[in-house]
């Protein structure tokens, strides 16, 4: 498959080769979600490929957290950007783990490649400055439902990986069923990925052409969130690159099985 010049961010996050797992908000099996010990027991199973979210504290810290409340995980009725980073730490998830920062996830895990999903506009420079202090740029992407709040990111982070937003995904999806090759190559021009789920109010988003149509312009296709073996086969017959899973043990089981 013909594949554009990737940039330096390309380079480092979409590497070693597809088929790749991305971990969704780690495995959360026996740990609770978006944290630290969920990201380390991702790693130990052989993924090298973490999907997280972050919000922004009151203090300005990039924090790891899908929800932008503590409601569901923690029983707590407040907002992230409520309390500072240190008092995030100190809630109880569970496992003995707290909240962390993105700066701390990063450390903490050098050799991981980092999917972040930019919740909140009061995340978006202190996740710039996280992974510009921590020298991640390389193994980093950005995505976001806000095409504003990823472009901010990446127009702050030259040469880091990056994703479709969700405005910017019906026109690409239409121009691949198509086949209209053209237009999904300028729809896709300085994007790295397209992450989609399969299915959308009961349509099939990833007809066979339409993924050939996305993988001949250069870029990777990964599909979100799939944690069934035999979805996970059939989406990997079909030729995707990459699979958003809460069921990473079952996917390196996949892979393993194909291989």
């Amino acid at each position: 498959m013909a594949r554009r010049p990737a940039s330096s961010g390309g380079e480092g996050f979409l590497s070693p080769a597809p088929p790749r797992i991305l971990a969704h908000r780690g495995l959360a099996l026996e740990a609770p979600e978006n944290s630290l010990l969920a990201f380390a027991k991702a790693l130990a199973i052989g993924v090298t490929h973490l999907e997280t979210d972050v919000h922004g504290s009151a203090d300005g810290v990039s924090v790891v957290s899908h929800d932008p409340d503590l409601v569901r995980v923690a029983g707590r009725d407040v907002r992230v950007a409520q309390l500072t980073m240190a008092e995030l730490r100190r809630i109880p998830l569970g496992e003995a783990q707290g909240y962390s920062s993105l700066a701390e996830a990063l450390d903490a895990f050098p050799d991981a490649r980092f999917n972040i999903d930019i919740k909140s506009e009061d995340a978006i420079a202190p996740t710039i400055a996280a992974i510009r202090e921590a020298r991640a740029i390389d193994r980093v992407l950005i995505s976001s439902f806000s095409r504003s709040r990823r472009r901010a990111v990446v127009e702050g982070l030259p040469g880091v990986a990056t994703s479709l937003s969700a405005s910017e995904v019906a026109p690409l999806l239409l121009a691949a069923r198509l086949g209209a090759r053209a237009a999904v190559r300028r729809l896709v021009r300085g994007i790295d990925a397209v992450q989609i789920p399969p299915r959308a109010k009961g349509i099939d988003l990833v007809p066979r052409g339409a993924v050939e149509a996305i993988r001949a312009a250069g870029v990777e296709l990964h599909i979100w969130t799939v944690n069934d073996p035999a979805e996970m086969h059939r989406l990997l017959d079909l030729g995707v690159d990459g699979l958003v899973t809460d069921r990473a043990d079952l996917a390196v089981e996949v892979l393993a099985a194909r291989a």
